[in-house]
């Protein structure tokens, strides 16, 4: 077992596996699921880049979503892994804020794009006259400039505050990365009030974008049960329906580990509801978009025979 230095300005990470076969096991998966999400969400994005077809908001929007999973997941799973690997469990104080500002710009990010992605499917289905002036390239670029700016701010103001309130105990952070609110179990201050900031920040960035999701696909189901053609009610069920298997599986973790009071939570349900969000999460969105969207799997195959007939 590590020497935890008290006086140490690092910090420590328990991490999430314990030291068994079980543990090595888990480790292996978790690892195969980062390859998986690397790989998965990397093609995904110069799959965008290569096909003309998917040249529209609704795949550049996708194609940020792979891009901040890209980042998201390589924030966190490199360092637990050589923590593992290597044994040694420390972070340095510099390195904890960066992954902890990393963690949370991503986060923020991730959550306007995906209400920006709903709000693209509202217009498209609900007002398809509409689209080329309510989702026009200007706007797109804006909203994912906006949720970029956002998200980095807010991250910014969280960081700072993390990195400057003096912590009493030992360093050892119960969590496989340095999460904020794990963090602030070792403060040696009254925290509550920073809190609450906390709880207004999850507000913003994932209750509101929630409610908004959920209003617009409200719309869409409606929208959907009046469709005269077959075809076109199904592709538009498909679309939607991966969507919101998406957002639930990124906000539900998310809302229940940051709104639900600590009293109610265990450190160990926190690794375990972050593991969703963090590594399940950025493996499955490339997986879902692209298994269950013809325009993609068409776009696949185009850009196969393109390289093919090259090297033919």
């Amino acid at each position: 077992m590590e020497n935890i230095n008290e006086t140490s300005t690092d910090f420590f990470l328990l991490g999430l596996f314990p030291p068994s076969r079980i543990g090595l096991f888990f480790f292996i998966l978790s690892f195969l699921i980062f390859l998986m999400a690397m790989f998965g969400n990397l093609s995904m994005i110069i799959l965008i880049l290569l096909d003309t077809h998917l040249h529209t908001p609704m795949y550049f929007l996708l194609s940020q979503l792979s891009f901040m999973d890209l980042n998201y997941i390589s924030t966190i799973v490199p360092k637990m892994a050589s923590n593992y690997l290597l044994g040694n469990k420390s972070i340095s104080f510099i390195g904890c804020g960066v992954q902890c500002f990393f963690f949370v710009a991503l986060a923020g990010a991730e959550g306007l794009i995906l209400v920006s992605m709903a709000y693209d499917r509202y217009v498209a289905i609900c007002f398809p006259l509409h689209y080329p002036t309510r989702m026009s390239n200007k706007i797109c670029v804006l909203l994912i400039t906006g949720s970029w700016i956002m998200g980095s701010v807010n991250s910014c103001a969280h960081t700072a505050y993390v990195l400057h309130i003096p912590y009493c105990q030992a360093r050892t952070i119960n969590h496989f990365f340095c999460d904020i609110a794990a963090m602030l179990t070792l403060a040696c201050m009254d925290t509550w009030v920073y809190e609450y900031t906390v709880f207004l920040s999850i507000t913003l960035f994932l209750v509101f974008p929630f409610i908004g999701i959920a209003c617009s696909y409200g719309r869409v189901l409606l929208a959907i049960c009046h469709m005269q053609s077959t075809e076109g009610r199904r592709k538009a069920y498909s679309t939607c329906s991966t969507h919101l298997t998406v957002v639930t599986f990124y906000y539900a973790p998310f809302a229940y580990t940051y709104l639900c009071p600590r009293s109610f939570r265990s450190p160990t349900e926190d690794k375990v509801l972050a593991v969703f969000y963090t590594i399940l999460t950025p493996m499955l969105n490339p997986i879902i978009y692209s298994l269950r969207n013809k325009e993609v799997t068409g776009a696949m195959r185009r850009v196969i025979q393109r390289f093919c007939s090259v090297k033919m």
